[in-house]
């Protein structure tokens, strides 16, 4: 790397930097809302406020897969998470979707935090590329997020 190169470099791009944005606005949001019936409903009219901003195709995987989460693991709640759809159980994030356009991706991806419960020996799957939403990916999603939830 040249010094030209460090100079400008500060180790986050812009889309990294915007999501860390989107992160600490979800916060702060969340810390204002009232009663906990509350942030559960406005965190699911964000979730679904912003897969309506998605473009497509981003926007029709991003509805299939909250509809098969959902339906497959009602004890998740939908909320933002770094400005991507989330669902998380006790308030920590289990599983999320990440679209393409955001981080100028070939795919969105599916994913995992370690609070899945996915484990599968020494090595496990926590990350899925998403290029289309079928009914066969339907049912790997909704057996995944029901195994995750536990």
């Amino acid at each position: 790397m040249s010094s030209k190169d460090s100079a400008t470099y500060d180790g986050f791009t812009a889309e990294e930097r915007a999501a860390m944005k989107d992160h600490a606005q979800e916060l702060k949001k969340t810390a204002r809302r009232s009663s906990r019936a509350d942030k559960e409903a406005e965190a699911k009219r964000d979730v679904l406020a912003k897969i309506a901003e998605m473009q497509d195709p981003d926007r029709i995987l991003a509805e299939r897969v909250h509809a098969v989460i959902t339906a497959s693991a009602p004890s998740l709640a939908p909320k933002l998470w770094y400005g991507m759809p989330a669902y998380a159980l006790d308030g920590k994030v289990v599983c999320f979707f990440q679209s393409a356009e955001k981080f100028k991706s070939r795919y969105a991806t599916l994913g995992f935090s370690d609070l899945a419960k996915l484990d599968d020996g020494p090595m496990w799957a926590a990350g899925f590329a998403l290029t289309e939403v079928t009914e066969e990916v339907e049912e790997r999603i909704a057996a995944l997020v029901k195994r995750a939830v536990g």
